[in-house]
Order: structure tokens, then sequence, then C-alpha cells
């Protein structure tokens, strides 16, 4: 199981990062769901997402900081359900990504279950 969390982990700060990346370099309002969110909200939902993917990693060389993980999956679960939210609420017809951001939402309760639950960093 630890071998899979951290396969998981990685790869979604691999995601999270590209993801952070790519707010800083286009704005909410190209999505119409997303329009709501302010530039500078935005962008410092870029800034949360990067610090997640350290929150996600550092476990790995920093044993003692191995509450981040669960928190930072946390935390971008809490984006993609804002995202999620913003989207249904918008009253867009299209549910594409809502396919794309709950399951990543379902995938980051996972990670964080699994390392509070399953197989803990100690």
């Amino acid at each position: 199981m630890n071998i899979l969390l951290w396969t998981l982990q990685i790869l979604l700060a691999i995601h999270t990062a590209i993801g952070a990346l790519w707010k800083f370099s286009n704005p909410a309002q190209g999505m119409p769901s997303l329009a709501a969110i302010p530039n500078t909200a935005w962008l410092g939902l870029g800034v949360i997402e990067l610090l997640c993917c350290l929150g996600l990693i550092v476990p790995l060389l920093y044993k003692p900081g191995a509450m981040l993980a669960p928190l930072a999956a946390l935390v971008i679960a809490a984006s993609m359900l804002l995202f999620s939210m913003l989207h249904w609420l918008s009253g867009e017809t299209n549910a594409g990504p809502l396919y794309y951001w709950l399951p990543l939402a379902a995938l980051c309760l996972f990670i964080s279950y699994g390392r509070l639950v399953l197989a803990p960093l100690k």
C-alpha cells in the first residue's frame, strides 16, 4: 500500500505542478464556469497548488513532515470540489470538467485517507 500511495502522491504532485503553472499563464476567464474567480485569487490558487506539490513530496525526504501529505491532498481535493461547484452553479451544460475534477478529488481523498489510516508515514 505504501508503494501505491507514494506512486499516486508523486503523480498527483506532477499533475498539480502542471496545473499551477497553467494557472500562471491562463486566466480563469478562459473557462466560462470559472470566470467568477478573480485573477488574483486564480494566481493565489496556483501558489497554493505549488505548495501542495511540495507537501506531497516533502515526507519522502523529511519524515517529520509526514502530516503534510494528507493535508496537501485535502487542499487539492477542496480546490477540485470548488471548481466543480462553480461549474455546476454557472449553469454550464458541458459536464466534461466535472468528469475530470470529481474523480481527481476522490483520488486526493483516497491519498489523504491512505496516509492517515491505511499506511501512515512514521
